[in-house]
């Protein structure tokens, strides 16, 4: 589990596009594409399918990042010395390229896929500051995203232990002020991620996303004293910088069959949510039932539970399923390709969280 609250997911381009042609040939060729490329702009408002041509666009855009990536991958094979690593680089590179160039044709397919369940509307919400609270003060608190200063959580799963804090900081994103809470994943001991999530309580009650600040950190053998080292800020984003837009994390009202969008970064955070059902409770669906530990969701589900299915438009295929308790929001997430789930194992602010069943 990357984060606590959301299906947390950086770009997927980074491993999949470092890729190289022979030095000569992919400059020539990336200088063809350069000068010939048409540059999209324009009103369209007369076709409409904005999302569709959103995910055409991006597709496009996806295959330059991989011309560009394989100059770059190129060079670096070009001023390798030795002829036999040489001619490994090379070999890596074209295999990585054919791989790069699938994950762009297979993001374009479930772009448009997800089209069909968020609309063709343009996305472009009403994020007016006259429509929000203080976030530590509420008007209308979300039952399901409980967001009070203070509040703690702790969920262990697939190795790893991830903790949630809502700190008493806010941040000012765009004119709305949004609540700063601390995620921080920790493997074998180690940080791993530490990432700062700001959240908006809009007084309709729903619970808007309006960035992060993604730090992820890997610790080296050799290093003393072995220190965690920073990686990656993959993922980062801020609504209203780089026109970024804020998404939905839930919802006050939400519904069965609803698809919206957590979060606009194009090409970088694009996390989807579809509700499955919100009136979950152990045994009533034997698909939502899957993998899920039954002493903890009996224990917090009572026919009241929302379940949603989450996913990020930068990652095909890859799904989880999220299960939110009424009074303490989010407490499992299982991913049904692997069986795997990560669990709440304690909280500081509910009664129920004293004694839930352990892993």
């Amino acid at each position: 589990m990357r984060s606590g609250f959301r299906f947390h997911s950086g770009p997927v381009r980074g491993a999949g596009t470092r890729v190289a042609l022979l030095a000569g040939a992919v400059l020539a060729t990336l200088g063809t594409l350069l000068v010939s490329a048409p540059v999209a702009g324009g009103d369209d408002d007369t076709q409409g399918q904005f999302c569709s041509k959103t995910a055409m666009l991006l597709f496009e855009a996806c295959g330059f990042e991989v011309q560009d990536d394989a100059t770059k991958a190129s060079a670096k094979c070009l001023n390798v010395s030795g002829a036999t690593e040489r001619r490994t680089c090379y070999a890596e590179a074209r295999a990585s390229r054919s791989e790069a160039r699938k994950t762009c044709r297979e993001q374009r397919e479930w772009r448009l896929a997800a089209c069909k369940r968020i609309g063709e509307g343009r996305y472009d919400p009403d994020f007016d500051p006259a429509s929000f609270d203080d976030p530590r003060h509420p008007t209308k608190p979300n039952p399901y995203f409980p967001l009070q200063v203070g509040n703690h959580w702790e969920f262990k799963g697939e190795g790893e232990v991830n903790t949630l804090d809502v700190l008493d900081q806010t941040k000012l994103i765009d004119g709305v002020s949004c609540l700063v809470v601390r995620d921080q994943v920790v493997l074998d001991g180690e940080l791993h991620e530490d990432t700062d999530d700001w959240y908006a309580s809009a007084k309709d009650g729903n619970v808007w996303y309006c960035g992060e600040e993604v730090k992820d950190y890997e610790s080296f053998q050799g290093d003393d004293p072995r220190l965690p080292e920073l990686v990656k800020i993959d993922g980062s984003f801020k609504a209203g910088r780089n026109r970024d837009k804020p998404g939905v994390i839930f919802q006050a009202s939400p519904t069965r069959g609803r698809s919206y969008l957590e979060e606009f970064s194009l090409g970088n955070a694009e996390d989807v949510t579809d509700v499955l059902s919100t009136t979950y409770s152990f045994g009533a669906d034997p698909e939502l039932d899957e993998f899920v530990p039954p002493a903890l969701v009996q224990r917090l589900c009572a026919g009241a539970c929302v379940v949603t299915r989450n996913y990020s438009l930068l990652q095909p295929g890859v799904v989880a399923r999220k299960y939110y308790a009424r009074g303490i929001g989010f407490f499992l997430e299982v991913k049904p390709e692997t069986g795997s789930a990560t669990r709440l194992t304690s909280c500081n602010f509910d009664p129920r969280c004293s004694s839930l069943p352990q892993p």
